[in-house]
């Protein structure tokens, strides 16, 4: 018998999973989980209240890197209407070993030119990649697909709160397009 008014793990875990599976449905951000007895505690952070966020994920191709020891993001994109199109600059989720794999499967693809259609942008945004900040990348042949996980697509289609996931060999770059 429990010692407590909560319900047994296997509950609590079967209705995390259902919550999980209504917010995505749903389109939420994410979940906040507070303990009954907590308030709200301006500025802090207690661990009475935790936030599960829940990403939303899918391919995208390589089109660059900006350098560093090896690389400081990633360049990807997506293909519509036969043209490769900018979503992001990806930073977050590398650690040291899948750096060193992506930068390892990135050497010998340079090229001279942008592959992408929609580069330079003229606006700038947090996520706008600028003729400016194009001096400082790296151009490859889109031939490298990885998985990416983000909060969600911008209106001005750039990808907000992006983390590598993993390369993905089992794909083909052309097939990569925008998914809804």
């Amino acid at each position: 018998m429990p010692l407590s008014n909560s319900p047994p793990a296997s509950r609590q875990t079967l209705a995390s999973a259902e919550l999980i599976r209504v917010a995505k449905e749903f389109g939420f951000e994410g979940i906040v989980a507070k303990r009954r007895d907590s308030l709200y505690e301006p500025g802090k952070r207690s661990g009475a209240w935790l936030k599960y966020r829940i990403n939303k994920g899918q391919e995208f191709v390589i089109g660059g890197y900006v350098p560093d020891n090896p690389f400081d993001s990633i360049i990807v994109g997506y293909y519509q209407d036969g043209k490769l199109l900018y979503a992001a600059k990806v930073r977050n989720g590398f650690v040291p070993n899948t750096r060193r794999e992506g930068a390892a499967k990135l050497r010998g693809l340079q090229i001279d030119t942008c592959p992408f259609a929609n580069l330079p942008e003229r606006k700038r945004t947090q996520w706008a990649l600028t003729h400016e900040e194009m001096k400082n990348c790296v151009w490859v042949k889109p031939e490298l697909v990885v998985q990416i996980e983000f909060g969600e697509w911008t209106p001005d289609g750039h990808l907000r709160h992006s983390r590598f996931v993993t390369l993905r060999d089992d794909k083909n770059p052309h097939e990569v397009i925008r998914e809804s």
